[in-house]
């Protein structure tokens, strides 16, 4: 059986040293994700989280550069290419229609400075996105995701 590629798009939004994240809790496993999720047919990876943010985070957002590539090989029954766009917070949308993913139980706003001590996903991010707003050098393809990272 020939595995499908799925592209998602990502969203990395840090406005006054802290990071937009999605907290779920998966049976009491607590941990963080990234708003984003899959490109849709004829829609360009900055529409992608625009949309997301907005669905998940009930935010606007300008989407400014690509900042990582990450994939995901295992774990999933498709092969994930995350690609994790900087952007900038806008605003808050009135009455926005969030639309949370499996197990969402809420939205926090994660000090950048202590990233490498939360369980945030994919955890290869965590010093990339400290160094990045620290204006340190990194990596913007940053390989596979191993299970459990």
């Amino acid at each position: 059986m020939e595995r499908k590629i799925r592209n998602s798009a990502k969203a990395l939004v840090i406005k006054g040293g802290r990071m937009a994240a999605i907290k779920i809790n998966d049976g009491g496993d607590v941990f963080y994700i990234m708003p984003g999720g899959g490109q849709n047919p004829e829609e360009l990876l900055t529409e992608t989280v625009i949309r997301e943010c907005a669905e998940e985070l009930g935010i606007a957002v300008s989407v400014k550069d690509l900042a990582f590539v990450i994939e995901g090989m295992h774990g999933e029954p498709f092969h994930r290419v995350d690609l994790v766009f900087l952007c900038e917070y806008v605003s808050d949308i009135p009455q926005a229609q969030l639309h949370g993913d499996t197990n969402q139980a809420g939205i926090e706003w994660l000090a950048v400075d202590g990233l490498e001590s939360k369980p945030l996903y994919p955890s290869k991010l965590r010093k990339q996105i400290i160094d990045l707003y620290n204006s340190r050098q990194t990596s913007v393809y940053l390989g596979n995701e191993n299970i459990g990272e």
